[in-house]
């Protein structure tokens, strides 16, 4: 049967850190001494140390919310202002990503672009297209709002592809710009919410060259009851994220279902890529799942070092895993609906 690889991942970042300052500012909102203590301490269970923006550093190198940034004022902006800023720091964010890959785009005949965080049209795959001089003729496909996991759609999208055409060469495209939605809000539950996000992107290149990771067979499960556990709301200031505190022992209930885990074929996993949706989150996954000290690391890592970047996040963990010895990989992401998906990987022979 024929085989799809991941051949290679290649990332990127912004370059401002805005983590600290968003601390900062999210603790000034908080009028309630208790509730604010909850807060910090929280903030320093929440094993994240880094997040990046794409927005423009204030006057005098200052964060977005300090006087003059693009969230100082009293009224925070509109999405139209935001969506100007995705339009275009997107696309070259996903650049940068492409870039990082090292891969030839003569050789590209399909791309597989996924974003949740912004809309323009022509599309980031369009745009990106363009700018790395795609043939006219790659095939394309855009996968919009699906949440943080996307790339399991599109990776799988992509070994559909490779699958019924050996000679394809798939670009698979992950960015998020989280950061142009910050929203106005006194409330912990929402404030904690928005302390995981950040902005990053991944592309990778998947084809039928043996290399990099064995893209295996794909599962996708949602959960009853949960849909309005994550959800986003298009509101005139941006996109507001609902991460519901309920969300990690929602997916531990669902994780440790005997169906759940016959599906994961948990037994004799030697490699975890699970989506660093949070350090709950990764506590829940491995607390249902049984797995040992230390089998999220990597997916921690990530966490420690960027943050939730929706979609890209797991492209991130995954690169991690690209060049190790993995016989049985598992990776796993949840989203909107409450929703889990992923797919099984091992290491190219």
């Amino acid at each position: 049967m024929r085989q799809a690889y991941l051949n290679a991942i290649g990332t990127a970042v912004p370059d401002q850190d805005v983590h600290a300052a968003f601390i900062d500012w999210a603790t000034a909102r908080i009028d309630d001494p208790r509730e604010r203590r909850l807060f910090g301490r929280m903030v320093q269970r929440a094993g994240i140390e880094h997040r990046w923006s794409v927005l423009p550093e204030a006057p005098g190198g200052g964060s977005p919310v300090c006087p003059g940034g693009f969230y100082d004022g009293a009224t925070l902006p509109g999405t139209a202002a935001r969506m100007r800023i995705y339009g275009t720091a997107a696309p070259a964010l996903a650049l940068d990503a492409v870039r990082a890959l090292d891969a030839d785009p003569a050789e590209i005949t399909h791309l597989v672009v996924a974003s949740c965080t912004g809309f323009v049209a022509p599309g980031v795959d369009q745009i990106l297209a363009r700018a790395l001089g795609l043939r006219p003729g790659v095939e394309r496909l855009l996968i919009g709002f699906m949440g943080c996991y996307a790339a399991v759609s599109a990776l799988r999208s992509a070994r559909h592809i490779v699958r019924s055409d050996p000679g394809a060469r798939v670009l698979v495209v992950t960015v998020e710009l989280s950061s142009l939605h910050l929203q106005e809000s006194d409330g912990v539950e929402a404030l904690l919410a928005m302390l995981q996000f950040g902005d990053g992107a991944a592309a990778g290149l998947v084809s039928a060259e043996p290399a990099g990771l064995v893209l295996d067979a794909p599962f996708a499960a949602t959960l009853p009851d949960s849909d309005a556990l994550i959800r986003w709301d298009i509101t005139d200031q941006g996109f507001a994220m609902h991460l519901s505190g309920e969300v990690p022992g929602r997916i531990a209930a669902a994780l440790a279902e005997p169906g759940f885990r016959e599906a994961l074929a948990v037994d004799g996993v030697d490699a975890w890529a699970v989506h660093a949706g949070g350090r709950s989150i990764l506590d829940a996954v491995e607390g249902a799942l049984a797995l040992g000290q230390g089998a999220l690391a990597d997916s921690r890592e990530v966490l420690r070092r960027f943050g939730n970047m929706s979609s890209a996040t797991l492209m991130f963990v995954l690169q991690r895993l690209i060049g190790r010895p993995v016989e049985r990989g598992v990776a796993l992401a949840f989203g909107p609906g409450l929703a889990a998906e992923g797919f099984r990987f091992r290491a190219a022979a």
